[in-house]
């Protein structure tokens, strides 16, 4: 028993005399000294946190060891650390929870690494620290309420790293300002708090006004590092110190143009010129209806410090180029646009005919639908390949008629959704060409009725033509304008009086189709029996000329 207790006082020993030799990480060293067990970590392949850190330490320092991240819990077990140092290390990831169990830590330093952001609400689980190093990092955005969970702060350094833009509400929201501030005033002594802002590229726009306000008035107990902050742009800005600015509050966009309407000619480059007014600058979009198919060129100017134009190069003008520009600018204040109105300036018709040459179009109605009829047209002309035409339709009386043109090498169309009872006038003329004599059919569609109605009986359709035969849909009565509507109403009263008569002849009516229609003579549809009277024989004089066809 005696030679038991020897033993175990060897042992004890031992450990006192190399204290955590057992203990330690591989690759690392440990030491003890009047502030407790600490970690030290130099330049090792160590590229995550340890899981197995004992939980004696009061100081960790891992450095140059190519660490990525701070995952969640990476200290929760070192209940008992204080002093933390991570610097010179790859770190771009900080988890929220990555400061979970130290309650204790007084002192985080993470110089060198890759964070572009940091996780500032992790610092819940750090109310007592004093001591917070990030500089020489990628930090691009301090939040408004950043510092909320750091009251016992006394040490913050943010400089070289990318801010470029911040506002004075980080500081005026933060706990241990407001109350050291306050203590200040009433006590004359707090406790300093040094910051280091130095060395990040500052935009010295609008935006940054109130924080330029707030440096040129701090006083302790905020003290920096270097109160010499100087900007980095705009242009006009760039190399100045803080104290030499003056900044205008900031303004929403006011977007105009010197001309809003513009006629351009056919095949012009164009440039469209939008300025606007805006503090800071604005983002500029230009929309137009054929964006997605043409995407013009734009390209921006900054004439001074709140005024920019955006110019919008349209070449070689298009017909499909007309229409509406809007251009658009956008700061974080708000947005503005306005619109250009672009139209064309089409030349005069050039055409292989002169003005006062008629052209021969033979037309006419080849085919019906139900609501619709189908134009077919031939004309003569020196170089069909490139001869274009014009199609005129609408109403009767209308003065304005609807006009399509339509390209070489095509002879029909279709027009579709005719009402019932309508006198519609179509014309087929050269492509910007009047329409002339001969060149134009009118007609007038019958009752509504169905397309059952039309099936389940027999329509018959007069038409009258002084210039050429035409084919005309069930339900139709068509002339063209060169007849005259005495010689339609006579033409009309001898073909009713004519299918009545053949009615009463068994087993002589036939039906016919379009592709049937035999146009009869007026010798033999206006020619009334020798015993009809004069007065009769002259109303048939007028439709000389005229010939008639009947449709089953």
């Amino acid at each position: 028993m005696d030679a038991f207790y020897v033993a175990l006082r060897i042992v004890l020993v031992f450990y006192l005399i190399t204290p955590g030799s057992s203990t330690c990480l591989t690759g690392c060293s440990c030491t003890d000294d009047n502030l407790g067990r600490s970690l030290l970590c130099m330049e090792t392949s160590m590229r995550n946190i340890p899981e197995d850190i004992p939980h004696d330490f009061t100081k960790i320092r891992i450095e140059n060891c190519h660490l990525t991240e701070l995952p969640r819990g990476s200290f929760s077990k070192v209940s008992a650390l204080e002093f933390l140092w991570l610097n010179f290390n790859d770190i771009t990831l900080m988890n929220i929870q990555s400061l979970d169990g130290l309650a204790n830590l007084t002192e985080l330093r993470l110089q060198g690494n890759k964070l572009t952001s940091v996780t500032w609400t992790a610092f819940q689980d750090t109310p007592k620290l004093k001591i917070l190093d990030l500089k020489h990092n990628r930090l691009d955005v301090l939040p408004e309420h950043a510092l909320r969970h750091l009251p016992s702060l006394t040490y913050l350094d943010l400089s070289f790293n990318q801010l470029s833009v911040i506002s004075k509400d980080v500081f005026i929201n933060w706990p241990l300002y407001q109350t050291a501030e306050k203590a200040w005033g009433k006590e004359g002594l707090v406790s300093n708090v040094v910051m280091g802002l130095h060395d990040n590229p500052w935009l010295c726009d609008c935006r940054l006004k109130g924080f330029v306000e707030f440096i040129r008035e701090v006083s302790p107990p905020i003290i920096l590092m270097n109160s010499y902050l100087t900007c980095s742009g705009p242009a006009s800005k760039a190399d100045k110190f803080f104290h030499e600015i003056q900044l205008k509050t900031c303004m929403k966009p006011v977007a105009s143009a010197q001309e809003t309407n513009i006629t351009l000619p056919l095949g012009a480059n164009a440039t469209l010129t939008c300025l606007v007014k805006a503090r800071p600058g604005p983002t500029f979009q230009w929309m137009y209806p054929l964006k997605i198919i043409r995407g013009f060129v734009a390209t921006e100017t900054h004439i001074d410090e709140e005024t920019f134009t955006s110019q919008l190069a349209i070449p070689s003008f298009h017909l499909a180029d007309r229409g509406l520009y809007t251009c658009m600018a956008n700061n974080f204040v708000g947005n503005s646009s306005v619109i250009i109105t672009v139209n064309i300036n089409l030349p005069p018709p050039v055409s292989m005919f002169s003005a006062d040459e008629n052209v021969h179009i033979d037309i006419r109605i080849s085919k019906q639908t139900v609501y619709g009829i189908t134009l077919e047209w031939y004309a003569v002309t020196g170089n069909p390949a490139e001869t274009w035409f014009t199609i005129h339709f609408g109403k009767y009386d209308s003065p304005k008629k609807e006009m399509t043109y339509i390209g070489p090498g095509i002879n029909s169309y279709t027009v579709s959704d005719l009402l019932p009872v309508t006198k519609y006038e179509v014309c087929v003329t050269l492509k910007n060409h009047p329409p002339t004599e001969g060149q134009c059919i009118v007609f007038v569609t019958g009752s509504d009725i169905s397309e059952l109605e039309q099936r389940a009986r027999l329509i018959h359709i007069i038409v009258i033509v002084c210039a050429m035969v035409l084919a005309v849909p069930a339900g139709m009565y068509a002339c063209t304008t060169e007849a005259r509507f005495s010689c339609v109403d006579h033409c009309v009263n001898l073909w009713r009086k004519r299918r009545l008569h053949s009615k009463n002849l068994q087993g002589t009516e036939r039906q016919g189709t379009f592709d049937s229609l035999q146009a009869a003579s007026d010798e033999n549809l206006c020619r009334d029996s020798e015993d009809k009277p004069k007065k009769m024989r002259k109303s048939e004089d007028r439709c000389k000329g005229g010939s008639a066809a009947q449709l089953y």
